[in-house]
């Protein structure tokens, strides 16, 4: 962190920090490398550091011991810095990439959300950060409109304190600034990273995200997360929670990393957790809700640092040096400008405030600026519902986009159903039987971009009644090709070359080692308001070899491909298969398996004792 012109007292311990003003020049308040507690003193590649909570007061006792009596107040606005390389923020659609570098991360796996998971990050930070880029520039918020104020191009002279209308604005994210995701455990991060170090790991990923030019690199930002236990350019004793930076810079611990891809944007993140409240640990919320607030605080501050001062310092800093959310670190909850929950699209998540040049004061949302914006809302489709008569039923809707907060309304619900204006929510008991058209609005509270609506059927049935049996005539083939349509020489009696499952028929597609198509069919209705399971029995041998799909399988129900299979996916023996298709639930579809081999070495798809179950 860059020095400061203005200071944040600690009060009560630091659990309740308010924004107060010093009038100290800019030469007597001692800059981020001049002030011997500030994590950039001697190490002044670490643009916008977050220093720790107990650093930031060591800060500031010691400008305030070293102010020069009567000096002239320096100001706490931002000036931009010209641009380095004609870089100076991130004008465009800000794209940022997230680095899981390390094989200390342990096994991953994948959550319902999409995101990565990994076995030693007890603490879950892994999909919080990627759930929070996924969610900015959703929901309507506002949090992306602070940085959406400053700009860069030639048309901004050096110094300029504002933007005109003309110029290039920061991006604002619209429907997510996420952009990959990516786990590194070729090797084992080292124990105390350097920043070229750090670096080359940003470069790394610029390779395997395939940006290998300085135009895909423009608006791109690589943020280095390190595992539990670890110390990336010793920030557990450097008095700093995490830094950002660009390749280029010279003074880079270990030296400036040389890319054939252009200049390119990085961050040293550690897993703060480790560090508990000193980087910001139930600094919003309080008990478990607030384990990850320090992890979403300290990288928000660092991505709207790097998107306002993307090749620092050629963006926007104040005469102190410091960057927009170096001027608003650690402003406690409840102040103007103090951190806070902010709501997106998917949920709400802690940020910090950060210096607006407009309001001249720390602000925590700010409108849009130069474009890009919520967009008109939309809103999902939930596809067809069923309940049962007399018992209990509830569908949450889902919004994005335009400003919330929203408001919803519903026509053709089920007798006993109503829906909740404020949430969505429909809930209810049906009291009554039959097949209801419904057609879903939300409106969002921005009334020139307007509502949105989707129409879909809710289906009641009788309680005990209709939705059970199997459905598909001819099931095991035993009756040959009786009810299924396919082309000649799939359904039959194979013996001992693909034996049966059950009883001697099956359907054998494919196998000719040759350029070749086969198909099976049947056409099921499945009655309104029941669940619905297509399932069948399936082997798969072949003289493929390798991990490279050449012969596929394609299992449809009506338009729908509800399973794809490949060479690769041989084994001996049948394997069952089951999947839900209660989506299409009152309608007469046909269900249906496609095989296509290439023009070499077989691969054969057998079926058999298929079934479409009601329950």
């Amino acid at each position: 962190m860059r020095s400061v012109t203005r200071r944040l007292a600690a009060v009560a311990g630091l659990a309740s920090l308010s924004l107060v003003f010093a009038s100290v020049s800019a030469s007597a308040s001692a800059s981020a490398t001049d002030n011997p507690y500030s994590p950039a003193y001697q190490h002044s590649y670490r643009h916008g550091a977050v220093p720790t909570r107990d650093q930031l007061a060591k800060i500031n006792d010691y400008k305030s011991a070293h102010a020069t009596p009567n000096a002239v107040a320096a100001g706490n606005t931002l000036q931009y810095g010209g641009g380095i390389d004609g870089i100076g923020v991130t004008s465009g659609h800000p794209k940022v990439y997230l680095v899981f570098w390390g094989s200390q991360w342990g096994s991953q796996s994948t959550d319902g959300n999409g995101n990565l998971t990994f076995s030693s990050d007890s603490a879950g930070g892994a999909p919080k950060l990627q759930q929070m880029f996924k969610g900015l520039g959703t929901g309507g918020e506002l949090f992306s409109g602070m940085m959406t104020q400053y700009c860069d191009g030639p048309g901004v002279a050096s110094g300029a304190t504002s933007c005109s209308a003309s110029s290039a604005h920061v991006g604002y994210p619209t429907g997510g600034a996420l952009s990959g995701v990516w786990y590194d455990n070729s090797a084992a991060e080292p124990g105390t990273a350097n920043g070229h170090q750090l670096g080359v790991e940003a470069l790394n990923a610029a390779a395997h995200f395939g940006n290998t030019s300085a135009a895909a690199n423009r608006y791109a930002q690589y943020v280095i997360l390190s595992p539990t236990g670890l110390d990336p350019d010793g920030y557990k004793t450097g008095g700093f929670c995490a830094w950002h930076d660009y390749n280029g810079d010279t003074t880079l611990s270990g030296g400036a990393v040389s890319s054939p891809y252009g200049d390119f944007a990085f961050t040293n993140m550690p897993y703060v957790m480790d560090q508990g409240s000193s980087c910001g640990q139930n600094f919003v919320n309080s008990g478990s809700a607030g384990t990850l607030d320090g992890y979403t605080i300290v990288e928000g501050h660092e991505y709207s640092e790097t998107i306002t001062d993307q090749n620092p310092a050629g963006g926007w800093t104040a005469t102190s040096g410091q960057e927009n959310a170096d001027e608003c670190a650690w402003v406690s909850p409840g102040s103007q400008g103090g951190a806070g929950n902010v709501a997106m699209g998917n949920g709400s998540y802690p940020e910090q405030g950060s210096w607006s040049n407009d309001t001249n004061r720390c602000d925590l949302t700010h409108p849009i600026i130069g474009g890009g914006g919520p967009g008109p809302v939309s809103l999902s489709n939930p596809g067809n519902q069923s309940s049962t008569v007399n018992t209990a039923a509830s569908l949450q809707l889902n919004a994005s986009g335009g400003t919330s907060p929203y408001s919803w309304s519903a026509s053709g619900l089920p007798t006993g159903l109503s829906i909740n204006a404020s949430s969505g929510l429909i809930s209810g008991t049906p009291s009554a039987t039959g097949s209801f058209s419904v057609t879903a609005t939300v409106r969002d509270s921005s009334s020139p971009v307007g509502s949105a609506s989707t129409s879909f059927t809710w289906a009641v049935t009788p309680t005990g009644g209709g939705c059970s049996g199997q459905k598909l005539a001819n099931p095991g083939f035993e009756s040959g090709s009786a009810s299924w349509s396919a082309t000649a020489g799939v359904i039959g009696q194979n013996g001992p070359s693909e034996p049966a499952h059950s009883g001697t028929w099956n359907a054998w597609l494919d196998g000719y080692g040759s350029s070749h198509t086969d198909t099976l069919s049947q056409s099921v209705s499945i009655p309104a308001g029941c669940r619905a399971t297509l399932s069948f029995w399936l082997h798969i041998d072949t003289a493929e070899t390798g991990s490279t799909a050449y012969d596929k399988l394609t299992v449809k129900a009506g338009s729908t491909t509800v399973a794809t299979f490949s060479n690769v996916n041989a084994a001996s023996g049948y394997v069952q298969k089951s999947y839900d298709v209660s989506a299409l639930a009152g309608q007469t579809v046909s269900v249906g398996f496609t095989g296509v081999e290439d023009g070499s070495l077989q691969t054969s798809f057998v079926i058999d004792d298929a079934a479409v179950t009601l329950g």
